[in-house]
């Protein structure tokens, strides 16, 4: 004779169903507002933004500034300037990468960047000086990546990489300057 009736395991199994529905319902959009949850989420996105032109600002600035003591050190010491030129190339690159788009109007925004200080006069000494910016800058864009959304951290990642494999390389080319 068959039973007929509720078994245990379809009381277990609709159980399991219905908790299982409760949680997907549960998932959805819990911190929506009155008019679908469009401005919860504005808010968030416009202080993202917000944050992510800041971050892309301050690094355009550095770079622009880290160019000019390429610059000043190639023109300072001239011997200097055919192992700087792959590195200064490199770095025009990456602060292309990093810029943040550009204002509606086509201005670019942000102030100019301070001009850098003096070139030692010491071939050597100026090279480790571009060496110890580059390192500053690598350090710089390490701690940006805490408080950078995932696409613009792993560009700063990969920016900040290079800057440190840059500040071997000059640290390199001064000890090779010295011999």
């Amino acid at each position: 004779m068959r039973r007929t009736g509720t078994t245990r395991r379809g009381a277990l199994t609709a159980t399991g169903a219905l908790a299982l529905g409760a949680v997907l319902t549960g998932c959805g959009g819990g911190d929506e507002t009155a008019d679908g949850g469009k401005r919860a989420h504005s808010g968030a996105r416009a202080a993202a933004a917000k944050t992510e032109r800041t971050l892309r600002e301050k690094a355009v600035r550095d770079g622009a500034l880290l160019l000019a003591r390429y610059d000043l050190v190639a023109e300072a010491h001239p011997a200097t300037a055919a192992g700087l030129a792959p590195l200064r190339a490199a770095a025009v690159e990456h602060g292309k990468a990093l810029a943040p788009p550009r204002a509606k109007d086509g201005r670019k925004t942000g102030p100019a960047p301070a001009a850098p200080g003096p070139v030692s006069a010491d071939p050597k000494t100026a090279v480790k000086e571009l060496a110890t910016a580059e390192r500053r800058r690598a350090d710089a864009y390490a701690e940006a990546l805490l408080n950078a959304e995932p696409e613009l951290a792993r560009l700063l990642a990969s920016v900040a990489a290079a800057a440190a494999a840059h500040a071997y390389l000059l640290t390199e080319l001064a000890e090779e300057r010295a011999a």
